[in-house]
Formats: C-alpha cells, sequence, structure tokens
C-alpha cells in the first residue's frame, strides 16, 4: 500500500493521508459503522470516552481478521455531539500513532440512538 499526498493538493488539514492506493492480491475488511459501546453493551456519556472505546472496538475488529491498525486505509468519522476539537485530534493521534489513513469527519444531525455521539465506518487492507 502506498499513503500519499499528491503534489498540487492542500496539506492535509490533520494527520491524515489524502489517498492510498492498494494493488497486487489483497484482503480488505469493511466494518460496518464502529460504535463506542463496551462488550458488556455499556455506552458512556462522555463523547470523547465513545471516541475511545470506538477505536477499541476498530482495534478488535482489525485482530479478528488478522491485522493492525497499520491496516486501515479509511475512516469516516460521524460525531452528533459538540465536544473539544483539540482532545479529538489528541485521541485519535493517541490511537493511529504515526499511521495517517485517508479520513473523513462529518459532523451530523443524530445517529441511530440518540445516546450514541459518535459512530466509526473503518475500511483496512492487507497486501
Amino acid at each position: 500500500m502506498i499513503f500519499r499526498n499528491p503534489t498540487g493538493i492542500h496539506t492535509p488539514l490533520a494527520a491524515y493521508s489524502h489517498q492510498v492506493e492498494v494493488s497486487g492480491d489483497s484482503k480488505w475488511l469493511v466494518m460496518s459503522g464502529q460504535l463506542g459501546m463496551d462488550k458488556d453493551g455499556f455506552l458512556p456519556e462522555d463523547v470523547i470516552k465513545q471516541l475511545e472505546n470506538t477505536f477499541d472496538n476498530i482495534i478488535l475488529n482489525l485482530k479478528a481478521a488478522g491485522m493492525e491498525k497499520k491496516n486501515l486505509v479509511k475512516l469516516v468519522f460521524y460525531f452528533a455531539s459538540s465536544h473539544d476539537v483539540e482532545h479529538r485530534r489528541h485521541v485519535i493521534a493517541k490511537m493511529l500513532g504515526d499511521h495517517q489513513p485517508c479520513m473523513t469527519l462529518l459532523y451530523v444531525a443524530g445517529l441511530a440512538n440518540p445516546d450514541i455521539k459518535v459512530e466509526i465506518d473503518a475500511w483496512a487492507c492487507s497486501v
């Protein structure tokens, strides 16, 4: 996989890549939108704690498929709650380290349940 920020396009606004090129034989993992609920069904009220739990669930999905966070190629964040942007960026940086997959972040009016404040769609690939 080649993570790339092409010349002529603005520098990414955060720690992400504009594109990921996948070629050759590959295995793709497409996850349903992941939520901040823990394995016991508990959903914290705090949006940042939900974000941390959501990343934990993504990592568990990756492990179940024999993958790691370095295999993530695309993340789509849906936030239905206001929050501290700098704290959000810190959590994302902590969870991804120096890995910079493609990302999209959206603020939406609501998700499947009014208590859900964040959902992440994740795509991963191994070649």
